[in-house]
């Protein structure tokens, strides 16, 4: 059987005067290593993408976290500068990604910003500095040059009796690495919570009645993910379900 390929939409990014279309290396680690996969980098084009065009060549999609935020116009508010950064392109890119692959029951894993863009996606909303709303922890990660410390695992948050996420690492509580401002305000009708943070903020989702695995977590598997058992497991249950995908469409193709 050959290997999945996952498509990973990339941020559109300036560095060293040049504009580049770019992807954390934690992300395409994961995938690799975690996921058993290979990565296809999809620029983040404002126009000039086919989202069903892509996915026909690959066999699964990861939207990964990113510094940028959704763009408040997307799910009807009026944007402010606290609101960004922006990324048009990205948002252009995933958002269309994301629902022609659940329309496919196509594996999705959507991770910090891809949690936020896939409640978007299917008509949710977003609140913006969850910190400064009352009896909401600060979320944020710790001003700190080392991506260890940046990224160590230091939240708890519940995981669901019966959920989708409960039977990839168990019910109950996890420890999990949670980096963000923004956070689910009101969620997808198409959605089911998962996860949730003792201040009640949503960390976790799933689609209702996927035709696959469709789940989305605030925080970040991927950066852990060959030595923290939670983030291990959440990556190998989407590669499980990439292989899957694989199977069932090698096997349409050789009955068509």
């Amino acid at each position: 059987m050959t290997k999945p390929i996952v498509a990973i939409p990339c941020d559109y990014r300036e560095f060293e005067g040049s504009d580049w279309h770019a992807v954390a290396h934690q992300y395409v680690r994961a995938a690799v290593e975690g996921a058993g996969a290979m990565a296809l980098l999809v620029p983040a084009l404002e126009e000039g993408n086919d989202a069903d065009a892509l996915l026909d060549r690959v066999d699964g999609l990861l939207v990964s976290g990113a510094r940028s935020n959704v763009h408040p116009s997307l799910y009807g508010r009026t944007a402010t500068e606290q609101d960004g950064p922006f990324d048009p392109g990205r948002d252009a890119t995933s958002l269309p990604l994301i629902r022609a692959a659940l329309k496919r029951g196509m594996p999705v894993l959507a991770i910090c910003r891809g949690i936020q863009e896939l409640n978007v996606a299917l008509g949710g909303t977003l609140a913006n500095d969850i910190q400064e709303q009352p009896g909401i922890w600060d979320h944020r990660h710790p001003e700190d040059p080392d991506r260890d410390v940046k990224y160590a695992i230091r939240q708890g948050v519940s995981v669901k009796e019966g959920s989708c996420l409960a039977r990839v690492v168990g019910a109950g509580e996890i420890q999990v690495n949670s980096l963000h401002r923004q956070a689910i305000s009101a969620l997808a009708p198409g959605l089911a919570v998962e996860a949730l943070a003792d201040d009640g903020t949503v960390e976790a989702v799933s689609v209702i009645d996927a035709k696959g695995f469709a789940v989305g977590v605030q925080w970040h598997p991927e950066y852990w993910v060959g030595t923290d058992s939670p983030s291990g497991q959440i990556f190998s249950a989407f590669g499980e379900a990439l292989t899957d995908y694989v199977r069932a469409r090698q096997a349409a193709r050789l009955s068509a």
